[in-house]
């Protein structure tokens, strides 16, 4: 992939896909603000070395890869806010109260979690982005399922 076409891409990444990584971002960082730096960082780090991607993948997980290391870098020592931008709809966990669930899963669960259903990218280019196998993106999102359930059972039991 050419050079000027590597930036056309990753244009019509941010054009096309930007609420999806501000999503993301902002289930790692806590909040809103600090998740608009951390897309706009990382997809001014994959500006500037886009002649560094090797083409192994799409370029889609490369951007993606970016702005969750962007992201990490920010991101506050737990998370307190996960969800939607101001004036878009509620995510599924702001609905049914699942935030401060997923906010308790380990850090890689909580990844996968969020490029899943966030991002709504599929195992391989979850496994791409964060640089792991497919069966690893499978386990650790089965761990965070079993993870999840079992706290909403222990919530249910208590009620």
């Amino acid at each position: 992939m050419h050079r000027d076409s590597r930036m056309s891409e990753i244009e019509r990444l941010y054009q096309s896909s930007y609420n999806r990584f501000l999503n993301v971002a902002r289930g790692i960082v806590g909040n809103a603000d600090a998740a608009r730096d951390a897309v706009q960082d990382g997809f001014a780090g994959a500006i500037r070395a886009r002649g560094s991607f090797r083409g192994d993948g799409p370029i889609e997980a490369w951007v993606w890869r970016s702005v969750v290391n962007a992201a990490l870098k920010q991101r506050r020592p737990r998370l307190v806010e996960v969800g939607a931008p101001a004036g878009e709809s509620p995510a599924p966990d702001e609905v049914i109260g699942l935030a401060p669930l997923v906010a308790s899963l380990p850090e890689r669960q909580r990844l996968v979690v969020f490029l899943r259903y966030y991002a709504d990218l599929d195992y391989r280019a979850i496994a791409e982005t964060l640089e792991i196998e497919v069966g690893t993106v499978s386990a650790t999102l089965a761990s965070a399922h079993r993870s999840i359930r079992r706290s909403l059972s222990e919530v249910k039991a208590d009620a």
